[in-house]
């Protein structure tokens, strides 16, 4: 079982910068896909950002593009999201998943961290 452990979430200012990590252990990853997700209260879970583990293909959302910026670093088996010039509206918990190959859908999910940006 793969496993997947957030961090990083916190209370913030508008403007402010904050960066997530995304822990992964259980097994090994090759041709995984890492994304990030997030969820704001009363709406649905939506894409942020993901990234191949193996490569530098990256996709982001309309909403975070040139505010955002997600890497890996391999050693650590860690994903991050850096997030930049943080609004109001990005205020959610946010999600790290796992699929087994770039376009598949997620089969793993951490348990969320939660980013409050104040005005």
């Amino acid at each position: 079982q793969v496993q997947l452990v957030e961090s990083g979430g916190g209370l913030v200012q508008a403007g402010d910068s904050l960066r997530l990590s995304c822990a992964a252990s259980g097994r090994t990853f090759g041709t995984y896909a890492m994304g990030w997700f997030r969820q704001a209260p009363g709406k649905e879970r939506e894409f942020v950002a993901a990234i191949r583990w193996s490569g530098d293909t990256t996709s982001y959302a309309d909403s975070v593009k040139g505010r955002f910026t997600i890497s890996r670093e391999k050693v650590k088996n860690t994903v991050y999201l850096q997030m930049n010039s943080l609004k109001p509206e990005d205020t959610a918990v946010y999600y790290c998943a796992a699929g087994p190959r770039w376009g598949s859908e997620y089969d793993y999910w951490g348990q969320g961290t939660q980013v409050t940006v104040s005005s």
